[in-house]
């Protein structure tokens, strides 16, 4: 494909519709013309599809870039398939680097889901590359690039696979709401910087003024015993967010804030959102002011409807929502980041000249014990004076990570877990949650060390947390005790062993691993096929970590075992723990990793089924 060289605006509002428009008799010199009606993203349909991958300038910021693309678009075409088709992608790469696709959450075979090293050799430069996959599911998805930093730079789209069946749920209007993070910033400095200076991007480090406002409020010997805590951990309450708004301009569908992306509607429509978080590293809170939202679906699978203010949406997760405008004014769709440094926003609006309000920003997040898998000042403290121990003289053995089925502990695999005397939460029944408290406090010999610097001392299952940011807020806000699968559980087997893994690292250092191991280090994960498998998640760090398990579905464990939601990507809050099962159905190599992409090279495992 010939490349195009265009300026900012027409770039950013016009380029992506010019395929759509075409189709209803309006030429993309016309677009140009007219901005405001340029604002919705070119959908290719069909089972049989041609992409090309390249570079394409960019100016969000008032100075010129580079983004790497598909079809000189950014974000990425929205591909439209239909369930039950035989899809045949054809990519061609025009970079002067390797590159690759990674269709995120479908179910196909190994050796299309795109992963260089694992899947293929990726796509070389001037070469071309056919995926050929059946759609065996419906719903929404993403596609990104798997290769170096490109999908920092701008390689990412939708995916919409409409179902064989009717739908669930009726809706008169739907638009993608694809969110994401761009720096004009290399990425590659962008990760040397944290390497050199964890918090190089964090500005909402305490100052002299915070600690004279606690001092008033908590007196003098609590204030200085909080701080010597914080300060031995050489951790920081406020340290939400590794890459913030000081580097990131926040898009929704591609538009910055300043101009923000536009939806038509007509009073008394309802409308579908498909929300996807695109973004590299930025987690989104999201609501539309005015609005209730339904939640319709999770990552591409239907769920029973619930009704909600706000949902935080992790990186790489999607939701599908209704909201139904009673009135003919404009609404604001607000996506705050986490870390309260930036935001982006839309508009659904009756008429195009009609623009919303953008809401203020809530407070900046403060880290709480619970965030820190403390359950009391008792645990704190322990956690503080960890920081002189020699931990390697610690005879815990390498427990995290180990198949329990193999570990006498109480018939661990096989217990019974009705029996665990865990409590209720949320009206759940927390007795069938699977992890009890001694296998999620037991760290390996490997988490010991300068690459470790903090291990949960009391995890809970948090699933009916909103997240730091969001409690008591007066807001309605999704959680994850509130997904409940529309369908029953298709393999409601009885895990036949578990694996636990510890989400670890040095945020100093800014070191990321499993287990204490990073990547290059680590033995893969060897799945038997056929077999039920349960993954317990222990989250030592303070951080939010998107786990996503490529190929196969992972059925989070809410403690209803007959409508288990089925993600795949699921978000463990810092200092919790989270327990799925996993239906090792797939054969071959796959990718599970998290995915903040400054993460993802520690944080990553293989995954062998056979």
């Amino acid at each position: 494909m010939k490349r195009i060289n265009i300026n900012r605006r027409q770039f950013v509002t016009g380029l992506t519709l010019g395929g759509v428009m075409a189709g209803f008799g309006m030429s993309s010199g016309r677009l140009f013309a007219a901005p405001s009606l340029s604002r919705q993203q070119e959908v290719l349909r069909g089972n049989l599809l041609n992409l090309t991958i390249g570079e394409q300038a960019v100016n969000f910021t008032g100075k010129p870039r580079i983004a790497t693309t598909v079809n000189n678009s950014l974000p990425a075409p929205i591909l439209r398939f239909k369930e039950g088709d035989k899809i045949t992608l054809n990519v061609a790469n025009n970079l002067s680097e390797t590159s690759s696709i990674h269709w995120h959450g479908l179910i196909l075979p190994s050796n299309m889901d795109g992963v260089p090293g694992l899947s293929y050799d990726g796509i070389k430069p001037g070469e071309h590359f056919t995926y050929q996959f059946d759609a065996k599911q419906s719903g929404t998805y993403w596609y990104h690039s798997h290769s170096g930093y490109q999908e920092q730079t701008g390689l990412y789209g939708a995916i919409i696979i409409d179902p064989i069946e009717p739908e669930p749920f009726t809706y008169d209007r739907e638009y993608v709401v694809m969110l994401s993070d761009w720096s004009d910033e290399n990425p590659t400095n962008i990760y040397a910087k944290l390497k050199k200076l964890s918090h190089y991007y964090n500005f909402n480090e305490r100052t002299a003024s915070d600690l004279w406002k606690e001092v008033k409020g908590n007196g003098v010997k609590d204030t200085l015993n909080a701080r010597e805590m914080w300060n031995q951990m050489r951790m920081s309450e406020t340290d939400i967010s590794d890459v913030t708004g000081y580097t990131y301009t926040f898009l929704m569908n591609g538009e910055t804030p300043s101009e923000g992306w536009k939806g038509l509607f007509k009073r008394g429509e309802k409308i579908r959102l498909r929300f996807i978080n695109g973004a590299a590293m930025t987690f989104f809170d999201v609501r539309i002011p005015g609005l209730k939202m339904t939640v319709v679906a999770a990552d591409g699978q239907y769920v029973q409807p619930v009704s909600v203010d706000e949902f935080r949406i992790g990186v790489a997760e999607t939701y599908d929502v209704i909201v139904e405008p009673n009135s003919d004014t404009a609404y604001s769709v607000f996506a705050q980041a986490i870390d309260r440094s930036g935001y982006a926003r839309g508009t659904l609006t009756p008429d195009l000249s009609m623009s919303a309000a953008v809401p203020t920003l809530d407070p900046v997040p403060i880290l709480t014990h619970q965030d820190m898998g403390m359950g009391s000042m008792d645990g704190m403290a322990g956690i503080a004076g960890m920081a002189g121990m020699d931990h390697a003289k610690m005879p815990m053995g390498k427990m995290a990570g180990m198949d329990h089925a193999k570990m006498p502990m109480g018939k661990m695999a096989g217990m019974d877990h009705s029996k665990m005397p865990m409590g209720k939460m949320a009206g759940m029944d927390l007795s069938k949650m699977p992890m009890n408290r001694d296998s999620s406090t037991m760290h390996a010999s490997t988490e010991y060390g300068p690459h470790v610097d903090a291990r949960a001392s009391n995890p809970q299952y948090r699933l009916d947390d909103p997240g730091v940011g969001l409690r008591n807020n007066g807001r309605r806000v999704l959680t994850y005790a509130d997904l409940k699968n529309l369908n029953k559980t298709p393999d409601e087997r009885e895990p036949s062993r578990e694996i636990d893994l510890h989400l670890t690292g040095n945020m100093s250092r800014y070191m990321w691993s499993i287990n204490g191991v990073k990547y290059s280090d680590a033995v893969p994960l060897q799945f038997k096929y056929g077999e039920r498998v349960r993954i317990n998640f222990v989250n030592d760090t303070m951080m939010n970590h998107p786990m996503h398990l490529h190929g196969m579905w992972s059925d989070l464990e809410t403690g209803d075992d007959k409508y288990i939601p089925r993600k795949h990507t699921v978000v463990v809050q810092p200092g919790a723990k989270i327990s799925y099962r996993v239906t090792a159905d797939a054969k071959g190599k796959w990718a599970y990793h998290c995915h903040l992409i400054y993460h993802m090279a520690g944080m990553f495992r293989e995954v062998h089924v056979s």
